[in-house]
Parts: structure tokens; C-alpha cells; sequence
């Protein structure tokens, strides 16, 4: 837990944004127990991680990021697009687990 001590405790509560819920998700949750969330577009490895352990009180094994590229949609006769976002898979630890039912 040692990691939280190096960042600013108001950031890190704010890093992580949502925990994405999706088939993907799920899969990848059962199969590498890993976790995905929606986190903060400036967000980097190393607070992702110091954030999990320090709101989910896991430990955290690896973190891979990936940034996802919004969609082009329309609005009528306009063509717009839904904003950049970053998600982040969260690999944890054999034998730990974050059940988001008990958590909220």
C-alpha cells in the first residue's frame, strides 16, 4: 500500500470514473481476473493503480491502458461525434477480487 503514499489522496480518489460493464468485461473479469474501469484521460499506470488499492484495498498486480476513440454519430442531418475516453484493465493479484454489489 505504499503506492497511495507517493500521490495526492483527492486525485486518486477521483482517477477512476466507473467500472465498465459490458460481455468484454465480464469475460476478461471470469477468465484473467481482471477488473476494466473507466478512468480519467490524463490518468497513468502507476495511479491507477495506487487509486485501486487504495478504495478497493486489493492488491494490484499489472495495469494496461488503452485509450478508446469515440464514436461518430447524427443528429438529425448533423454528423457528431461522443468524446475520447481511456479505459484501464486492472490485473489482480491470485486470490484477491472486487465485487462492486458489496462495495456500493
Amino acid at each position: 500500500m505504499n503506492a497511495a503514499v507517493k500521490y495526492n489522496s483527492e486525485r486518486l480518489m477521483t482517477v477512476l470514473l466507473a467500472p465498465v460493464v459490458s460481455e468484454k468485461a465480464t469475460l476478461i473479469a471470469d477468465k484473467h481476473e481482471q477488473v476494466v474501469f473507466r478512468v480519467m484521460q490524463d490518468a497513468t499506470k502507476p495511479e491507477v493503480k495506487a487509486a485501486v488499492e487504495l478504495m478497493f484495498k486489493v492488491e494490484v498486480e499489472s495495469v494496461q491502458m488503452a485509450n478508446v476513440r469515440g464514436k461518430e454519430k447524427r443528429f438529425g442531418r448533423f454528423m457528431g461525434r461522443r468524446r475520447n475516453w481511456k479505459k484501464a484493465y486492472v490485473s489482480l493479484k491470485p486470490g484477491q477480487q472486487i465485487n462492486f454489489a458489496v462495495e456500493a
